[in-house]
């Protein structure tokens, strides 16, 4: 975490649910930078859908989000378009916002691919959970016994990093091979 405040934050949450027998989830953002405008697909190929399949690959992951990801669905249509404009400093085209992520249609735009992955909480935790004994066909409580992730989320940073590359390298391949 680039925050320092925010990151003590999170160490302290971490600690609490380690204290309390228990686990949290969280959220890891990731950024691709330099990815040239016009890589991808509009269908099934697109950048979104390539990084999204190996995410979800990730057993922990419940959720995959680019851009503004679900706040969009509260915008209208003049709020969520990224505007587009010359730079009159250096004559090349800049877009003013990135509410899309940098991929329009499956396809990148050149601006940065900003996406975010949600993680579950550990579900092996110290507290006791109910469950059923399947072999007696009753009510039963579990308790897992052993070493405990508070958070498996600061884990889950190089593999998101992982799995853009992955994807993006899958991409400009497949670009380059049609060239």
């Amino acid at each position: 975490c680039i925050d320092a405040a925010a990151a003590g934050r999170m160490r302290e949450e971490i600690l609490a649910a380690r204290d309390e027998l228990d686990s949290i989830g969280g959220i890891v953002e990731c950024g691709i930078y330099g990815l040239p405008a016009g890589i991808g697909d509009p269908m099934f190929d697109g950048i979104e859908n390539r990084i999204a399949q190996i995410a979800f690959g990730i057993p922990a992951v419940k959720g995959v989000e680019f851009g503004m990801g679900f706040a969009v669905a509260a915008m209208r249509g003049s709020e969520n378009n990224d505007p587009y404009r010359i730079d009159a400093e250096t004559g090349e085209i800049e877009v003013e916002s990135n509410n899309a992520g940098g991929i329009l249609g499956g396809i990148s735009t050149g601006a940065p691919v900003m996406w975010r992955m949600a993680v579950k909480p550990t579900p092996s935790i110290g507290r006791e959970q109910q469950t059923v004994d399947m072999d007696a066909m009753e009510n039963a409580e579990l308790s897992i016994h052993g070493r405990h992730d508070p958070c498996i989320v600061p884990r889950a940073v190089p593999v998101a990093e992982a799995a853009a590359a992955l994807a993006i390298w899958d991409a400009l391949l497949e670009d380059a091979a049609q060239l």
